[in-house]
């Protein structure tokens, strides 16, 4: 099976002080894979070091087999990695529509298009001449995924979906992710939210002070197991 992402002894952080220590992580084609722990632990640092905010100082990122230089969000989209980001992160002055078809920029043909998204995310419909920012936090984050759709990513990546999020919006997003990995899309979820882990991913990897402590298969009858790792 192809990785489509790998973490290779990665040390990374900002400035002086060094977040990830010898990080090991891989992500292949058609995985569902969450990424879980406590807050501070350095989950949204690895997410970082993707999109170069976050300087990877040793150890080695390979996208789709290719070690990466320089880290740059626009290389990981061009390779077919898209990244949904904490906070969304919504681009203001612009509708709803110029939103998603910024995600189309990258031109990767596949199954995801305006109508398609549309389907899955009907009130993007409703409100596609709206401003983006103008949508509630469900509805933006619903928008932020539906963008990064749009590339028709073969891994999407995102930070802490749920955050500030009633439970029927988490349901629902849970609903979307399935039916995104269902076309082919690869999963890595960095989300404290185990429900959400349980309903849409099948193994995960937990980190604590900026490594990884445990992995292994998510087992949906058993996820009790797994808050050691999220408990602050």
């Amino acid at each position: 099976m192809k990785q489509l992402l790998s973490f290779d002894g990665v040390n990374a952080g900002y400035g002086a002080a060094r977040v990830l220590h010898n990080l090991n992580l891989d992500v292949a084609e058609g995985d569902r894979v969450a990424l879980i722990g406590r807050n501070g632990v350095g989950k949204t640092t690895l997410v970082n070091s993707l999109l170069g905010v976050a300087s990877v100082r040793a150890g080695r990122v390979s996208i789709n087999g290719r070690v990466q230089g320089r880290p740059r969000p626009y290389r990981a989209a061009n390779q077919g990695v898209m990244i949904v980001p904490q906070g969304r992160r919504i681009v203001a002055n612009l509708s709803v529509e110029e939103n998603l078809r910024l995600g189309a920029a990258v031109k990767r043909p596949g199954p995801w298009h305006l109508d398609s998204v549309y389907r899955l995310f009907p009130i993007l419909e409703e409100r596609a001449h709206t401003p983006g920012t103008a949508l509630s936090g469900g509805q933006q984050q619903m928008l932020a995924i539906g963008r990064a759709m749009m590339a028709n990513p073969s891994l999407m990546i995102l930070d802490e979906p749920t955050d500030g999020l009633a439970p029927v919006i988490v349901d629902l997003l849970a609903d979307s992710l399935n039916q995104l990995a269902d076309q082919g899309t690869a999963l890595l979820l960095v989300e404290q939210n185990l429900s959400l882990v349980a309903r849409v991913t099948r193994r995960y990897y937990a980190l604590d002070k900026g490594t990884v402590v445990a992995e292994g298969a998510v087992d949906a009858d058993d996820i009790e197991s797994l808050k050691r790792h999220v408990t602050i």
